[in-house]
Parts: structure tokens; sequence; C-alpha cells
């Protein structure tokens, strides 16, 4: 990896997911979480992200189903608010969780719904204050 991969993923990585996340994140890393969030952002962020095979919001709608399977709640949450900046709309993210539930199960449905309107009820209150 190069640090033209990690700039680049650092850029987007902030836009699509909130610089204060972002800057946050990167500040609380220690010796043994920092390879994680370097390499996160390098390859997750500055390599597939940035390709231009898929829009940024066909990528969330992607994640947003596998994160969903993979029973990652934090990680879901904020992809929910990362897929609203995307462009997504709350039902069409609804959606996406009814797809889950066919596919994955329901508890796995249920679970991101309820995940989902948690950060709807952040963006809301973030936006209110």
């Amino acid at each position: 990896m190069t640090k033209e991969l990690f700039e680049k993923g650092l850029a987007l990585r902030k836009q699509v997911l909130g610089a204060e996340y972002v800057e946050r994140s990167l500040a609380a890393a220690d010796d043994f979480s920092r390879p994680m969030q370097e390499l996160s952002t390098e390859y997750c962020w500055g390599y597939v992200w940035t390709r231009p095979g898929l829009s940024l919001r066909d990528r969330s709608l992607i994640n947003l189903a596998m994160i969903s399977a993979l029973n990652r709640p934090h990680e879901l949450k904020l992809h929910v608010k990362a897929a609203l900046r995307n462009g997504l709309t709350r039902e069409e993210i609804r959606e996406v969780f009814l797809q889950v539930a066919v596919y994955c199960g329901v508890p796995a449905g249920i679970d991101s719904v309820r995940i989902a309107s948690e950060a709807f009820a952040e963006v809301d209150q973030a936006k209110q204050g």
C-alpha cells in the first residue's frame, strides 16, 4: 500500500463516515489498534471504495446487507448513517433489511431495523442540536 492510497482512503472515509468519527477513531488508536485503522483506511477505503466500478450509493446498499448478515451492530449503525450521506432514503434502507430478513433470517432483519431506527434517531437529534 502507498501513502497515496492512505490519503485517498482517508478523504473518502471522512466523507462517507463523517470527519469527526474518523478523526476520533484515528486519535484513539494505540500501538495495538493503529495497524487496523491503517489497513482499513488504505485497503478498504483507498483501494476498494474509491474504485470506479460502483457508486458510493451502491456500495452502501451492499454493505448494509452484508453487515446485517454478519451481525455487526456497531458497524451497521455506522453504515446506516453513511448510507444516508450516500443518498439512500430511509425507505430504501428498510427495503434492504426486508431483503435481509428473507435471505438471512427474520431475527437479522428485526435487529437491523432496530439498529437503523437508533441511527435515524441519532441523525435527527444531531440535526436539531
